[in-house]
């Protein structure tokens, strides 16, 4: 049996329920936002308080974090289909995984305040 470097043992219907999860998660988030902005009259200090009270830090990093499992998944599938040279496959996915880490950790940081 062949395992591949890009799913860490997984099998498709892991990343099938992985990748549905961290959908209903990131449209929850969305919702949650557009429903903030559509009740209320938006303005610095609003938004800011918003963003300070810890439901909605909170919310934001497993939004986060969701973001990255199904960026992770979908990069590994997209680029096993179409990118056939392995070293160009493994190039493209550490540098489109690096970018999505970093956004992450970028979000952790704008969130909390570290």
């Amino acid at each position: 049996m062949v395992k591949v470097a890009g799913t860490f043992g997984r099998s498709g219907v892991h990343d099938y329920i992985l990748l549905r999860a961290s959908a209903v998660i990131l449209l929850a988030y969305i919702l949650y936002i557009v429903g903030f902005i559509a009740f209320n009259d938006v303005n610095y200090l609003v938004w800011r308080s918003f963003f300070s009270s810890l439901c909605t830090q909170v919310f934001s990093l497993f939004a986060l974090l969701s973001m990255l499992v199904h960026a992770w998944i979908g990069l590994w599938q997209i680029l096993t289909d179409y990118i056939k040279c392995t070293r160009l496959r493994g190039t493209l996915q550490f540098l489109l995984t690096s970018v999505a880490f970093i956004y992450v950790f970028s979000g952790f940081v704008i969130l909390w305040g570290i």
